[in-house]
């Protein structure tokens, strides 16, 4: 067992952390134009907790200058990052939520032929173009060094979820549940795309090709791409870039259960503009989306080529990241791995005093997710 294994291995108990975030460290919500925040607000009846009243304010505040930056930003960019073109279809990271993607899209990223979507541009999709530059350096001591749920490092240059760009840019998404969590979920049909209208379904590949162009404006380079709802929206994926490839990781379905209710837990008090309540709507959440998510990437996976979709488990990647990652390139076709080694290498150091979360979970439970997820225990081999 490597050393990296033995870290990652190593158990510690799972705790929901008690907001970790400073009252002044911008929230994902600080990204949103004005119409976004006061569609958001209305949908939630204004419902903002009076100790919540200061963040809703600064939001305020800063969906007025996001709206003027956005205007300007597309009067003087615009034009050309809608005719800016891909230089490859990007490379999607498939798998629930805590399976592992964030550790192999911090490993994919290590190519020097390839870029990523970072936090700031996540954060401030409509201009990030016109204002990254001059805006991260003296906003950075505001954000936390690490992540609420996992310890892993954070800041506006880190790799992010493309799903939290599209709620800033006003797409409905699951993600905004966080910020009223008394509520419950929100925007269910966001997840797999499959309840949506014709134009509602053409304004989300808009915003998102968007997105992506604007990342290769500035970065032109191959994108890999790391949000675990595209799980759920291979076939729009393959719509917009029918060359994509694909990597899809699975990890046992009981630590991926309690370790998601407790992300959900923690991403709840973190960005929350309300009282978090009982939460008693997260674990049902957790189990419905896993099975609506692999509903419609088992329907659509065989839409995929051979050279389309590799799939690995979390175990396996922990134990031999090298060699997972080897055989990743070599399944894809994504080029000689040589000039992947050396930086895969130092990551692999910079992370070997990381350990895992420890996993406890009632028979109860554990009964109940065998029976609720029994495709996925059978068909990636998690049976007891």
């Amino acid at each position: 067992m490597s050393v990296l294994t033995e870290r990652l291995a190593a158990p510690r108990r799972e705790r929901v952390v008690k907001n970790p975030f400073p009252w002044y460290s911008p929230r994902f919500w600080h990204g949103m134009r004005l119409s976004t925040w006061t569609r958001s607000l209305a949908s939630n009846r204004f419902r903002v907790s009076l100790t919540k009243l200061p963040t809703a304010i600064s939001i305020t505040a800063f969906s007025v200058f996001n709206s003027a930056a956005s205007a300007l930003d597309n009067l003087v960019y615009g034009r050309r990052i809608e005719q800016t073109q891909l230089p490859e279809a990007p490379i999607f990271i498939l798998g629930h939520w805590r399976a592992g993607t964030t550790f192999l899209h911090e490993l994919l990223i290590r190519d020097p032929e390839h870029t990523y979507a970072t936090t700031y541009q996540c954060f401030a999709p409509h201009h990030f173009v016109l204002t990254d530059a001059w805006f991260t350096p003296w906003t950075s001591a505001l954000l936390p060094r690490r992540r609420p749920m996992d310890n892993m490092a954070a800041g506006w240059k880190r790799p992010q979820e493309d799903e939290f760009a599209l709620g800033n840019l006003g797409i409905p998404t699951p993600y905004t549940s966080m910020m009223f969590p008394k509520h419950g979920p929100v925007n269910a049909d966001y997840l797999d795309l499959g309840g949506l209208s014709p134009d509602e379904h053409e304004r989300w590949k808009r915003e998102l090709l968007h997105f992506f162009r604007g990342i290769t404006f500035r970065d032109p380079r191959r994108i890999v791409v790391k949000s675990p709802p595209h799980t759920a929206r291979v076939r729009t994926l393959l719509e917009m870039f029918p060359d994509a490839k694909f990597v899809h990781i699975v990890r046992d379905p009981y630590k991926l259960f309690q370790s998601t209710v407790n992300l959900w837990k923690s991403l709840n008090e973190v960005q929350r503009l309300q009282g978090l309540g009982e939460q008693e709507w997260i674990e049902e959440y957790v189990l419905s989306s896993h099975e609506t998510m692999y509903a419609a990437f088992e329907r659509d996976r065989q839409l995929l080529g051979e050279n389309q979709l590799v799939e690995l488990h979390y175990e396996d990647l922990i134990d031999r990241p090298k060699d997972a990652l080897r055989d990743v390139y070599e399944q894809l076709e994504l080029g000689d791995f040589a000039r992947v080694e050396s930086p895969v290498e130092q990551h692999l150091a910079d992370v070997k005093n990381y350990r895992s979360n420890r996993y406890e979970l009632a028979d109860d439970k554990r009964e109940m997710v065998r029976r609720r997820w029994s495709g996925y225990f059978d068909r990636y081999g998690y049976d007891e």
